[in-house]
């Protein structure tokens, strides 16, 4: 083979040019393509691995929850602090709808009593374990008994049973909660509502 001082054989075959460069945009692109898919699966699972291990956002659809949250807030439920420990009274709770024709939907009601407490109602006043309760997040709103969901009895002293929550919204005169679905259970919480961020009027703990 005669090599001229280029590199170049003028009488051997040299592959064509423009085949070797549409090889390497070839596999430039599926690198890219591949590239991107790996970034979308990545982040399809942090975003899934954070709302089911981590926390979850949330619009407050209704008013049961006055003053503390008002309707239309997005709020940030966390689900760390009930790995390690169980949920307390005084802790603002999201939770899967009891009413089993709600299809799973997720409410958020404060935490008012927990397994073992008894909760009674008096005079539009909540006692818990026989002591009355300084509730200033309901702004004086009576706490009245509701006509209990289709089939369900409740009675006042009402005792929690053991792995139950007793929970009731802060705006007692509009909210359907424990005195009407009863109890709910631990399992159902899915997380602990800490933080409003959005609308930014209202941005702060809980």
């Amino acid at each position: 083979m005669y090599d001229n001082g280029y590199g170049i054989d003028p009488y051997g075959y040299q592959p064509p040019l423009h085949k070797e460069i549409s090889k390497g945009v070839a596999h430039g692109f599926l690198r890219t393509v591949l590239s991107v898919l790996v970034l979308v699966v990545l982040v399809v699972l942090l975003s899934w691995g954070l709302r089911t291990f981590v926390f979850q956002a949330y619009e407050i659809p209704s008013g049961s929850m006055e003053e503390t949250i008002m309707p239309g807030d997005m709020v940030f439920s966390e689900k760390i602090t009930y790995y390690g420990s169980d949920p307390a009274p005084g802790d603002i709770v999201t939770f899967q709808d009891p009413d089993p024709e709600q299809g799973g939907r997720i409410l958020i009601k404060r935490v008012i009593a927990v397994g073992g407490q008894t909760v009674d109602l008096r005079d539009g006043r909540v006692y818990v374990d026989g002591v009355l309760q300084d509730e200033p997040y309901t702004r004086g709103e009576p706490s009245y008994p509701l006509t209990p969901y289709y089939g369900l009895t409740i009675d006042y002293p009402y005792t929690v049973p053991e792995g139950g929550l007793w929970v009731m919204g802060d705006n007692r005169t509009n909210s359907q909660d424990s005195r009407y679905f009863g109890a709910i259970k631990e399992s159902s919480v899915t997380g602990k509502a800490i933080f409003i961020y959005w609308p930014l009027t209202d941005v702060g703990p809980l």
